[in-house]
């Protein structure tokens, strides 16, 4: 009897893929999603053996998942180019270097253990968009797959070649101490020999690869690794900490004094280093980040334009690309530096590496870089539980409820509602520059909260409060994963 062939739906997510392997997902579900991908590839690049970069990051399963992928993208007629364990930015720029025509990275990112899922892209730089997703999805699950002969081939030492494109454009002359944290995940074989190489000192901390992940999950929103981090930074004296998610597109950082920067500041400060040399430059942020870029003096001095836009390193990164955007930054972490500074694509170290340049141009220490900007009071992004099938729905009708609230001038905190902006759930906003968001979370069964004041860390609180008493009031809403 042939062996079941499991995918869940719900897998195929907004700009990737993502299962609990194997309870969503089994190998013979992984040999048609490779199938199903190879097929798209095939049609869109109207090539018979497109060529097909693939990587994996160290989960104990990966490889085998990779080897099912493989195998379905094989008997499409795709020629494979496997480039071992990998970072997804080591995918995605080896889509440039050896010019090829898609990519596909098995990683579930910073999700748990007992999760797996693939990124991908065809246009180089990019990956899936929603309407790319749809495609894939819709020619997997109705297996509507293209069949032809493929091969494959091994690329060895790529791990190197990307280490030393980093390492050559960005050495630094200031002698900057940096703690590196990799949480144990896949970023502990490249981040440390790259910032030595461009001239830091490195101090690591859970670079060594375990796929149990023993002391913490490698994400840099979780507060359990930005305080292990900070903790570094302090009893080594060291200069900025660096924090790396389980496939190396995102990057958290803490500053001299062992304090967290949420990445949309970081973000601003990059902003405001390049707008000087890239006069009337245009950046794109994601709607969890802060207000502050609309306003800043720096940016407006430098005629600089800033968009908000939906959040997802896809989107973002496909925002940048077509607004012809210098830089990209999301809250998450993930960074996008267009040429001349990168391909569009995010990735953590070289984000790292843009911190270091920060560092490298001022005579000042990080803490004192970041106190010149205004002081605002933000929240973590806090997720709270809302299952895959109700979470669009349930966003559908807050951002009612709040359009509402608006309309009939209803004050929260003594504040009335200014503006609302829909790109991506509802972000709403005061006049003080207070805002609060709700958006349904891309990659898990969960909504995505955010609230950001410039006047009072009460402000934020009660604007949270705000959010939380919708959010209870639809009975769809379990746990927090954090709360203020």
């Amino acid at each position: 009897m042939p062996t079941e062939i499991k995918i869940n739906p719900n897998g195929f997510r907004e700009y990737d893929a993502r299962w609990l392997y194997k309870k969503d997902i089994n190998l013979p579900g992984l040999e048609n999603l490779g199938k199903g991908l190879g097929t798209q590839i095939i049609k869109n690049t109207n090539k018979k053996n497109p060529r097909v970069i693939v990587g994996h990051d160290y989960r104990s399963y990966s490889e085998e998942i990779k080897s099912a992928l493989k195998e379905g993208l094989i008997s499409t007629g795709c020629y494979i180019e496997d480039i071992g364990l990998s970072l997804s930015p080591t995918v995605y720029f080896a889509q440039f270097e050896l010019e090829a025509d898609a990519v596909a990275m098995v990683t579930a990112s910073h999700n748990e253990n007992g999760w797996t899922g693939v990124k991908m892209g065809i246009k180089k730089g990019l990956t899936h968009a929603p309407h790319d997703m749809e495609e894939l999805k819709n020619i997997t699950l109705n297996k509507k797959f293209i069949e032809g002969i493929g091969n494959e081939k091994k690329i060895n030492g790529f791990q190197q070649v990307y280490k030393n494109d980093l390492i050559n454009k960005n050495k630094i002359s200031k002698n900057i101490k940096a703690v590196v944290a990799c949480g144990n995940g896949t970023a502990g074989i490249f981040a440390p020999d790259i910032l030595r190489g461009i001239g830091c000192e490195v101090i690591e901390l859970d670079c060594n690869l375990d796929y149990t992940f023993p002391n913490y999950n490698p994400n840099p929103e979780d507060l359990k690794m930005l305080h292990a981090i900070s903790e570094s930074v302090k009893s080594n004296n060291a200069d900025i900490g660096f924090g790396f998610d389980g496939d190396g597109d995102r990057v958290g950082v803490i500053d001299n004094k062992g304090n967290e920067i949420f990445s949309d500041k970081i973000g601003l400060l990059i902003a405001r280093n390049l707008s000087s040399k890239y006069n009337g430059s245009k950046f794109v942020v994601d709607v969890k980040s802060t207000s502050l870029y609309l306003k800043d003096k720096v940016l407006l001095e430098n005629k600089c334009k800033t968009l908000y836009w939906k959040t997802g390193h896809s989107h973002i990164k496909r925002k940048v690309n077509a607004e012809k955007a210098l830089a990209g930054f999301e809250k998450s972490g993930h960074f996008f530096f267009n040429k001349p500074l990168g391909y569009g694509y995010d990735d953590g170290i070289n984000s790292a590496i843009q911190v270091c340049h920060l560092l490298n141009n001022q005579n000042k220490n990080m803490d004192e870089i970041i106190s010149e900007l205004p002081k605002t009071f933000q929240t973590p992004t806090m997720a709270p539980f809302c299952k895959d099938e109700e979470k669009y729905q349930v966003v559908d009708e807050l951002v009612k409820k709040v359009k509402e609230i608006k309309e009939n001038k209803i004050k929260i905190d003594n504040q009335e509602i200014e503006e609302v902006l829909t790109v991506n759930g509802v972000r709403f906003s005061f006049e003080d520059g207070s805002w609060g968001l709700i958006r349904a979370s891309s990659n898990k069964p969960s909504l995505v909260v955010v609230t950001e004041s410039p006047t009072s860390d009460d402000r934020k609180k009660k604007i949270f409060e705000f959010i939380d008493e919708l959010l209870q009031k639809t009975g769809k809403i379990g746990e927090y994963d954090q709360k203020i």
